[in-house]
C-alpha cells in the first residue's frame, strides 16, 4: 500500500474536458487522483495524475478499478462521476437500443460508480460523491431529448441518495454546468434514426448550440466549482457553474410556466 497522506478522488471520463481539468485542479490542491478513460494511460500524454482503464458499462471493470485504487492507497475519500455522452436529434430519432446505450453510460454507469465506492465511504464515516449533471438536467432540451433525460435522472437519484447517506458523513452532490468550451458537442452522437420532418429544426439547434459552446466557460471553471463543493463545509445539494447555468436555474424557478415556455422555443426558434 502506497502513501496514506492525501485525499484520494477517482475522476472518471479524465482524458479531457471537464474530467481533466478537475483532474488537474484537484491534485494542485494535494488530492491524490486517479482519472479514468477507456484506453486508461496510452504513453503519449504527460499527466498531473493517474489514468486508468476503465469502462463505465461494464460492472467487472468498475470493480476492477475501485480494487486497484483501494489497493494502491486503501481508501476513498471522492468519486467525480464525469463520464458521459452526448446526443443530439429529436425523441422520435433515437431508436430505443441507441436510448438504452445512452443510459447505460450517463446514468447506470454512474450508479454502477457508486456502488461500488459507497462501501468504503461508509466505513470511513466520510466522503463526497460529485456527480456532474448539467442546467439541461433543469430544463427542457428539444432535440437533446435523449441527454437531457438522463441529466434529469442522474439530478432525481443523486438528490435522493443524498438524503440516504448523510447519516454516514458521506454527501451526494450535483454539479450543473451549462454551455462549457470542451470537445463535448463534437464527440456526440447523432440519433440513430433521423427524419426528414425534423430536418430543419435539426440543423437550426445544431447551428445555435455551436454557437453557444464557442461563448461557453472554459472547463477549468467546472473544476473550481467541483473544487468548491468539496471544501464547503455544509455542502448544497447542487452547485450550478457558470453565470449562465445561474440564469437559466433562476428563469426556471421564478418564472410562470408559460413564460418559461415561451422562452425555450423563441431561443431556439421552434415557433
Amino acid at each position: 500500500m502506497e502513501n496514506k497522506n492525501h485525499k484520494v478522488a477517482i475522476v472518471t471520463g479524465a482524458s479531457s474536458g471537464i474530467g481533466e481539468a478537475t483532474a488537474n485542479h484537484l491534485v494542485s490542491l494535494g488530492y491524490r487522483v486517479f482519472g479514468t478513460s477507456r484506453k486508461g494511460d496510452n504513453g503519449k500524454t504527460r499527466r498531473t495524475f493517474e489514468m486508468l482503464p476503465l469502462d463505465v458499462t461494464n460492472v467487472d471493470s468498475v470493480e476492477a478499478l475501485v480494487k486497484t485504487v483501494m489497493a494502491k492507497t486503501g481508501r476513498i475519500d471522492v468519486l467525480v462521476n464525469n463520464a458521459g455522452i452526448g446526443i443530439s436529434g429529436g425523441a422520435e430519432e433515437s431508436s430505443l437500443e441507441q436510448v438504452h446505450s445512452i443510459f447505460d453510460t450517463n446514468v447506470y454507469g454512474m450508479i454502477r460508480m457508486i456502488k461500488a465506492t459507497l462501501p468504503y465511504m461508509r466505513n470511513q464515516k466520510e466522503g463526497r460523491i460529485i456527480n456532474v449533471s448539467s442546467i439541461l438536467g433543469k430544463i427542457p432540451a428539444p432535440f437533446m431529448t435523449v441527454y437531457s433525460s438522463t441529466k434529469h435522472a442522474v439530478e432525481g437519484y443523486s438528490e435522493s441518495l443524498d438524503h440516504e447517506i448523510r447519516q454516514f458523513g458521506v454527501r451526494s452532490i450535483l454539479i450543473e454546468p451549462a454551455y462549457t468550451k470542451t470537445q463535448f458537442d463534437q464527440s456526440s452522437i447523432p440519433a440513430d434514426s433521423l427524419l426528414d420532418v425534423y430536418k430543419k429544426n435539426r440543423k437550426v439547434i445544431s447551428e445555435i448550440i455551436e454557437a453557444a459552446m464557442q461563448t461557453g466557460d472554459p472547463a477549468e471553471e467546472v473544476a473550481h466549482t467541483i473544487a468548491k463543493a468539496l471544501s464547503d463545509v455544509k455542502p448544497k445539494v447542487r452547485y450550478t457553474s457558470g453565470s449562465k447555468a445561474g440564469q437559466l436555474a433562476k428563469m426556471r424557478r421564478f418564472l410562470p410556466t408559460s413564460m418559461f415556455d415561451s422562452g425555450i422555443r423563441k431561443i431556439m426558434k421552434l415557433d
